[in-house]
């Protein structure tokens, strides 16, 4: 069979080390919209959610799906979205805590011969241990025929600053205190986080053919990296779900005038994993998002223009940073 888009996910990470919860609500759910079982899928939601007056809901890179009928959409048209006649789920890493959980893993949609491999994120939002709330899913656009380059913020933030890394912990804690030490990242620092066979990357398009050790990129990303966090754009995360292991990290950005003005960037909903390894170093750091591809919106089809994209999380300049003022 022809793979025509190659995913790194299951052969670099795929192991006795990462255990899948097999009955968990979010496996079979996804095993069931895999496999057109539309009736079982609806049978993790209610139309409504638990707590929130709120339709249940599906958001993905290609469109939000809310209440039954929504989820029934997503379902019928989760194959065919991709331009695939089957799709099968092959779960890689699963991490389960304070009342979300998190799927990564491929999907692999074949048509006629030929194979797409897709690297997600699937956040689950628990309504009990057997139903569901919500799901999020990421993946890079590029890999969804005909999606957007826009990831529009799922959250509305609450207040606009990076997050504390005192919610943090250990290795987690240390590399977000340096990718957000003003005035820039603070490389070394999160070279010392990582252990000497830390593996970075797994969802980006260009990951197909990644070698399952990449610690020797690591100081060359951070330090392009390094060039506008935290001055230009910086990241408020809204979900934290940690098992101790990894950490799983939804955020949003917060973007200033600079970033605006020099990097073309506007606020966007992004993902990354975080996991330790048996030393407290960071052993892996996986993340989905779209950075540096602004210029790929087509703003003429979005729902929003981009002058109001801009002014979601803008500020005038970053108000703080780890190495300012005394945080440390």
């Amino acid at each position: 069979m022809e793979i025509r888009k190659k995913s790194a996910l299951a052969r670099v990470y795929a192991g006795p080390e990462h255990p899948i919860k097999n009955d968990a609500p979010e496996v079979l759910f996804m095993e069931a919209v895999c496999r057109k079982d539309t009736e079982a899928a609806l049978g993790f939601f209610r139309d409504r959610k638990l707590f929130l007056d709120e339709p249940c809901a599906i958001d993905t890179p290609w469109g939000r799906f809310e209440g039954l009928s929504g989820i029934r959409e997503f379902t019928e048209g989760f194959a065919a979205r991709f331009g695939a006649d089957t799709a099968e789920l092959i779960p890689v890493i699963h991490t389960r805590a304070n009342g979300r959980a998190v799927l990564e893993a491929e999907i692999h949609f074949v048509k006629d011969d030929v194979m797409d491999q897709v690297p997600m994120f699937i956040v689950a939002d628990l309504r009990t241990p057997d139903t569901l709330d919500e799901i999020r899913i990421y993946c890079h656009y590029t890999f969804v025929p005909g999606a957007s380059a826009y990831r529009p913020p799922i959250f509305k933030s609450a207040h606009l600053e990076m997050g504390d890394p005192n919610v943090l912990t250990g290795a987690v804690r240390e590399y977000y205190i340096g990718l957000h030490h003003m005035p820039s990242v603070d490389v070394d620092r999160i070279v010392r986080c990582c252990g000497d066979k830390c593996r970075f990357g797994g969802y980006h398009p260009n990951d197909g053919d990644m070698p399952a050790d990449r610690y020797e990129d690591i100081p060359a990303t951070y330090k392009r990296m390094g060039e506008y966090i935290p001055r230009c754009v910086t990241m408020r995360y809204e979900t934290l779900i940690d098992d101790g292991r990894t950490a799983v990290i939804e955020w949003v950005h917060i973007v200033s005038r600079a970033g605006q003005e020099e990097r073309n960037r506007i606020a966007m909903s992004g993902i990354a994993a975080y996991e330790r390894g048996d030393d407290g170093k960071l052993c892996a750091i996986r993340i989905s998002d779209y950075a540096g591809c602004e210029g790929d919106i087509r703003w003429d089809e979005e729902a929003v223009t981009l002058q109001e994209a801009r002014q979601v999380n803008f500020v005038e300049e970053m108000p703080w940073g780890y190495g300012r003022r005394g945080q440390e």
